[in-house]
């Protein structure tokens, strides 16, 4: 046995690779190491590949969709944006519009109350003007009255003799009065 262990001593290192073939595998190996790359290579081009490429295409569409749901959703903003600040700009306009009649509407009402009150205080005016000579031809008529009892009874202690007869009493009241308004008209023609 000794001869048969010496022999395989002697065989397996004369089999040891040295150098360059110590990095390099035995034919075999890269045979069968060859053989399974193969098998996996098909196996992954048939089964694996189509589906991650399935799966990649489906992301794919749905990105594209998500970007082309937000394109869309974009323009509609846009869209409604524009129509937003459209209305805008014609509710100001309309507002503007409103302020102007408005404006127009207040002044026209000033003006008719203006008008109105002048009418008003013309009225006024003209109520206290009549009043005013109401009151002046009453007080006319009782200075007239007291006027002409006091000239009487003058008259009376200066002629001496009664005055009582109104028909007389009347006649000379009116002279008197008539006299003295003669006067009066004559100093204030001197005074223009």
């Amino acid at each position: 046995m000794a001869a048969h262990s010496g022999a395989v001593v002697v065989a397996a290192q004369t089999d040891e690779p040295s150098g360059i073939s110590l990095f390099l595998p035995a034919g075999y190996d890269l045979f069968w190491s060859s053989v399974v790359i193969v098998i996996i290579a098909v196996v992954f081009y048939k089964m694996v590949l189509p589906r991650m490429n399935a799966v990649l295409d489906e992301r794919a569409s749905l990105i594209e969709g998500g970007i082309a749901k937000a394109e869309a959703a974009q323009q509609q903003a846009d869209e409604a944006l524009a129509k937003q600040q459209e209305l805008l700009a014609q509710a100001r306009s309309e507002a503007a519009q409103v302020r102007e009649e408005a404006r127009a509407e207040g002044t026209a009402i000033i003006k008719d109350l203006k008008a109105k009150a002048s009418e008003e205080a013309e009225r006024i005016t003209e109520t206290a003007r009549r009043q005013i000579e109401a009151d002046r031809q009453a007080a006319s008529v009782s200075l007239r009255t007291e006027v002409g009892a006091l000239a009487t009874d003058l008259a009376s202690k200066i002629v001496g003799e009664s005055l009582e007869d109104s028909a007389r009493q009347s006649r000379v009241v009116d002279r008197f009065l008539d006299e003295l308004e003669a006067s009066q008209a004559l100093a204030s023609n001197k005074e223009a």
